[in-house]
């Protein structure tokens, strides 16, 4: 019975301590060291190595993370090593044969982590010579997108001891890296000497520009690896806010540091003939994958070229044909040929013919047949209501008269808008006529609309035309068109309209002028918005440019050089050695208020390229860092 007593008694007490102890049971601090190397074989900067295995053991488990995207081995192999992990330990076999008297070095970044907490060992390479000496020599940098100065993540960047012009084309790199979120990259285990350095988004990864739609980009210098002795900062944190020491850290710097590669794609394009859709019988469209210099030219074969309108957009990539003939349209199929000018194996420009043969989705018969269909609903409608009224008349019933169809007018004027807008007129189809003493405008003043002068011009598009007056800061406006002014092709009237349209005062603006050095008379600054949109354009004139009626809000700025004088960005050919024109941008927003005028007289467009865009608008953001969580700084034990 006592036995019975105290075992209760010591199971009461376990229960106690228990329930006054509540979660989990604290099991030390947390793992926030990466796992560390204890192991190589062969050694790290081992010299005349014959094996292509290597074997790298750490003091724990570990896994590999983002290996193929991370791991870079140079010189590049042809045959992709074998990369592996398993529990402690790390294998890697390269598949290639070994180079005589060669550096190679297996830059690991961050891939290799702690299998339990995941604590990355960050920057680790791998190294080893087939020869007597390592080379140690490193070059870094930047690449960026040449037209928008994005950074772009997972380009090759390699070298080439060779500097003849052309070796991208004809040799594989000797030794390469990969470029990170931040567009950043370094290439080690370089050996003294001189070196030309490429970019290159290599499609079939062959190490060689080889495709025109590759995105390349090359230095017009040479580079010379060298290092010196610096001193750098090491911080010291005593938690995730507070700074408990700052060091001075000796190291080797290895330079140049600071390279910058701007990428771009050729202006190449193969071009073809897309499709030719014929949606309606009174219109074919023709596209084309790439745009034309010369509008390609159309020759009817079973039509007369007086048969249509032809609609261009402005890069002659999509022709448009409006038949105005009803004796051409009615035809069920359709035949024409295009020419237009593609290059050939050796980038020569040669003319190319297409037979088009363009069926209507619906034969015209059918078209007519829908067409009765609809006017004998619409005039047995008529009759119905007719029938209702009390001077019907039965024996002569009244004669349906089908209404002229209407022609759609979209305009662009409205009760707020901007003095540097263009005010439109915009319709679905070509005008056979327009008449223009029907179209009305007047200017508010007092309570009277006063008549003013205005000018209506056909736009590049032939189906829009624009309103030009001099317009005028809180003025008020009335524009009234009567009817039947516009008439389309297909025989469509426009009905009569009126809109009023109140442009924004001065004290809605704001006015920003720029003074940017070394631009003369040959840059186009760009306004942008939140999202990198361009707002407003103007060209340079004397380093000087004026943005005016600038709506509130914040903007960005961003400028091209227009080296050849065309009014647009252009970019780089490889094999004529030429650069794409240089883009730059000032590198913070500014916040523009109603009222003010903003002068801006320190851009410099000579400061670091990969720094001058702003991270708001840069749309390849850095990857997060794996780093240590620090969860013990502030965890009570």
């Amino acid at each position: 019975m006592k036995i019975y007593y105290n075992i209760l008694l010591a199971v009461s007490l376990f229960l106690f301590v228990a329930c006054a102890s509540m979660g989990t049971p604290d099991g030390g601090p947390y793992d926030e060291e990466p796992p560390v190397l204890v192991e190589a074989k062969p050694a790290i900067g081992a010299t005349n190595v014959k094996t292509g295995k290597i074997t790298l053991d750490f003091d724990e488990n570990i896994k590999l993370v983002n290996a193929f995207e991370k791991v870079i081995v140079s010189p590049p192999q042809k045959e992709m090593p074998e990369i592996k992990s398993s529990a402690k330990r790390v294998t890697v076999e390269l598949i290639d044969s070994l180079i005589p008297n060669v550096t190679y070095s297996i830059d690991f970044g961050d891939a290799i982590a702690d299998n339990n907490e995941g604590n990355p060992y960050e920057d680790f390479a791998y190294y080893f010579s087939t020869g007597d000496v390592v080379d140690t020599l490193a070059v870094s940098g930047t690449v960026l997108n040449a037209e928008d100065l994005e950074p772009i993540k997972g380009i090759v960047v390699g070298l080439h001891s060779s500097l003849e012009d052309s070796v991208l084309t004809t040799l594989p790199f000797e030794r390469v890296s990969r470029t990170d979120s931040k567009g950043h990259f370094v290439i080690k285990g370089i050996a003294p000497g001189k070196y030309r350095v490429y970019a290159l988004a290599d499609a079939n990864s062959n190490n060689i520009f080889d495709q025109k739609s590759e995105q390349l980009a090359f230095m017009d210098t040479y580079v010379s690896p060298f290092a010196t002795p610096a001193i750098r900062p090491d911080t010291v944190w005593r938690d995730s806010l507070t700074i408990d020491t700052i060091k001075y850290v000796p190291y080797t710097r290895f330079q140049p540091d600071d390279i910058v590669l701007r990428a771009f794609k050729e202006e190449f394009y193969s071009q073809y003939l897309v499709k030719s859709p014929r949606d309606s019988h009174n219109k074919l469209t023709l596209y084309f994958a790439a745009p034309n210099e010369e509008a390609p030219v159309i020759e009817g074969i079973n039509f007369d070229n007086d048969a249509y309108i032809l609609e261009n957009s402005v890069n002659n990539d999509t022709l448009t044909l409006w038949f105005k003939d009803s004796l051409v349209y009615r035809a069920d199929t359709l035949l024409l040929k295009t020419t237009y000018n593609i290059a050939d194996s050796l980038g020569n420009m040669v003319a190319k013919t297409d037979t088009v043969y363009a069926s209507a989705k619906r034969r015209w018969a059918k078209v007519m047949e829908l067409q009765n269909e609809k006017l004998e609903k619409a005039r047995k409608d008529f009759l119905k209501q007719a029938k209702r009224r009390d001077d019907y008349d039965e024996n002569n019933p009244p004669e349906y008269i089908p209404p002229v169809e209407e022609l759609k007018v979209r305009f662009t004027g409205s009760s707020s808008m901007d003095v540097n807008k263009t005010v439109s007129f915009m319709f679905d189809e070509p005008l056979i006529s327009l008449d223009t003493m029907g179209i009305h405008l007047s200017k508010k003043v007092d309570t009277l609309w006063v008549p003013i002068e205005h000018l209506f011009r056909p736009d590049r598009d032939i189906k829009k035309f624009n309103l030009y007056a001099e317009w005028r800061p809180d003025e008020t406006y009335l524009v009234e068109v009567d009817s039947a002014v516009f008439k389309g092709i297909y025989g469509g009237v426009s009905n009569a309209f009126r809109q009023e349209m109140k442009f924004r005062p001065l004290e809605e603006y704001a006015v920003l002028y720029l003074d940017i050095p070394g631009t003369g008379n040959n840059a186009y600054v760009q306004l942008l918005n939140k999202s990198g949109s361009v707002v407003q354009t103007e060209r340079t004139n004397e380093n000087r440019c004026a943005f005016y009626f600038i709506s509130p809000g914040v903007y960005y700025l961003r400028l091209f050089i227009d080296e050849n004088g065309n009014g647009k960005w252009d970019t780089g050919e490889y094999e004529k050695g030429q650069q794409p024109e240089k883009v730059h941008y000032y590198n913070r927003s500014l916040e523009l208020r109603a009222l003010f005028e903003y002068s801006q007289d320190d851009w410099d467009i000579n400061s670091p390229l990969d720094k001058q865009k702003p991270l708001e608008i840069t749309k390849q953001k850095p990857d997060k860092e794996r780093k240590k969580m620090n969860r013990n700084a502030t965890r009570k034990f």
